[in-house]
Parts: structure tokens; sequence; C-alpha cells
């Protein structure tokens, strides 16, 4: 008897769910959409990495890759990592922080305090396959992205960040 009782419960638990997501209206989905970009981007343009950088990373942009050798997302980005590699060579400081095991985990987070970056780190260690691109005199987080291999993104920011000094 119970069992007949749970069945039907579901059975009303899925209908109401299925009438509430017919009730969603698409603009209001759009919306929502755009209000979570707008978002990330208000996070990006608010979050710092905890203060000024390291002063050997002052008087260049700074980007951050939180990198692991089995991270798919790592490798989706590399080739448009490459790329800004070659592209701002002397121009950007590029510092690698890598989570692949233990051992380089630990390497990293030293690479990281001594660059200022340790709260960056603390915070963003599980963000594999992320790009983020610092102002270092202010420790302003300038874009943050993750699994972006749109060159363009991380190109606008730089450009900007760079046409400022």
């Amino acid at each position: 008897m119970k069992a007949k009782h749970l069945t039907s419960l579901a059975a009303i638990s899925l209908l109401s769910l299925g009438t509430a997501i017919a009730l969603v209206k698409p603009e209001s989905i759009q919306q929502s959409l755009s209000e979570a970009i707008a978002g990330e981007a208000a996070y990006a343009q608010s979050a710092s990495v905890g203060g000024p950088l390291a002063k050997k990373l002052h008087g260049k942009p700074v980007v951050v890759d939180i990198y692991a050798s089995w991270c798919p997302a790592c490798q989706n980005i590399a080739p448009t990592l490459s790329q800004l590699k070659r592209d701002y060579a002397g121009k950007v400081h590029f510092v690698v922080l890598d989570v692949s095991d233990r051992s380089s985990t630990s390497r990293s987070e030293a690479i990281a305090k001594e660059l200022g970056l340790s709260a960056f780190f603390a915070a963003n260690k599980t963000q594999t396959g992320s790009l983020t691109i610092v102002d270092p005199s202010t420790g302003k987080v300038l874009s943050q992205h993750r699994n972006n291999a749109n060159k363009a993104t991380y190109t606008k920011v730089l450009d900007a960040a760079l046409s400022k000094k």
C-alpha cells in the first residue's frame, strides 16, 4: 500500500515540476542568463588577488594559468595560451600554477606565495583550465575565464591594460 502512495506522490511531483518548467518564459531564461554573465563580469571587475603582486611582476599585466596535465579544459585552451605567449612576449608576465599532482601543487603554492598570489591560488586551485588576467600593481582581476579558447577575449583585456601604461 505504501509503495502505491509513493508512486502516486512521485508522479504528482513530476507533473508539478513539468508544469513549473512549462510556465517559465524564454525571455526570463534569457534575462537570467544575461544577469549571470553580467554578474561574472562584475565579479571579475571587483575581485582581487589579495593586494598588489610581487615587485618583480609590476609594470606588465599578469596572466595566471591554473593548469593540470589531466585537465581537458587545459588542453582545450593550450593553443590559445601558446598564441598569447608568442604575441605578448616581453609585454606580459605568464604564470603557470600546476596542480597536476601533490608535488606540483606544492611547488605552485610556493610560487604563488613568492609572487603575492597565495590567496588567489588557495581560492582557485580547483579551477583548472582557467586563465586570469591581473593588474599587478593593484592586484585587481581584470578578466577571468574558464575553458575559454577565444583568443580575442584575452587580447581585448591585455591590449586595454597595455594601453594604460
